[in-house]
């Protein structure tokens, strides 16, 4: 089994500072086990529809967060990345992709996209990923998964910014294993991304239901 702690215990000998992949531990010819992340199961349930549009930029994020890799933090001020695993895309676009889908569940929009349709949308939600990442307790045994994503609704017609909205989430891995580490990472997104499906929506002058 792939485990977490034990690639951190010697992420720490190789570590120099900053961002580092762990390429020197890991055969470069060994696949990268994929790992991917779901939208709510749960869509947001809102009431009414808007015959509009929305497109959905791919959020901008720093280079430790752009790649497919995925983030862990042995301390605050030291990143790595987990051996032999990635996102099954770049942590950017895979949040994209599912922020599309947690839009296109709730079913009150009329399209839901990348790109306009035509020359424009009626609405642009712009991000920007600080965190997507793994933490590990002071005790050394212990992970939490964290997304933090701040965002910001337009309105294309007159480029008003309807407002800006900062979603932080976090889930503890049920254990170092990389698979527990990863479902963690599930319960935080899910949870960030119904946070930011009903904020967005409110926005746009539609009531969500408690």
């Amino acid at each position: 089994m792939m485990l977490l702690r034990p690639a951190l215990v010697a992420l720490s000998a190789l570590l120099l500072g900053g961002c580092a992949a762990l390429t020197s531990i890991s055969d470069a010819t060994t696949p990268l086990q994929a790992y991917g992340l779901r939208a709510p199961a749960d869509p947001v349930d809102v009431r009414g529809s808007l015959r509009r549009d929305l497109v959905i930029e791919v959020p901008a994020a720093g280079g430790a967060l752009d790649t497919d890799r995925i983030l862990i933090r042995p301390d605050p001020l030291r990143a790595a990345y987990l051996p032999q695993a990635r996102w099954t895309d770049t942590a950017p676009v895979m949040l994209q992709g599912l922020m599309l889908r947690a839009f296109e569940d709730t079913g009150a929009l009329r399209y839901v996209g990348r790109r306009p349709i035509g020359g424009t949308s009626d609405y642009l939600l712009l991000s920007e990923l600080t965190d997507l990442q793994a933490e590990l307790g002071p005790d050394g045994e212990t992970v939490t998964a964290r997304l933090r994503l701040t965002a910001r609704l337009v309105r294309e017609a007159d480029a008003v910014i309807l407002g800006s909205h900062t979603v932080e989430t976090t889930a503890p891995a049920a254990s170092t294993e990389a698979t527990e580490v990863v479902a963690a990472f599930d319960v935080a997104t899910r949870a960030a991304l119904r946070d930011l499906t009903s904020w967005a929506l409110r926005r746009m002058g539609l009531r969500i239901a408690e």
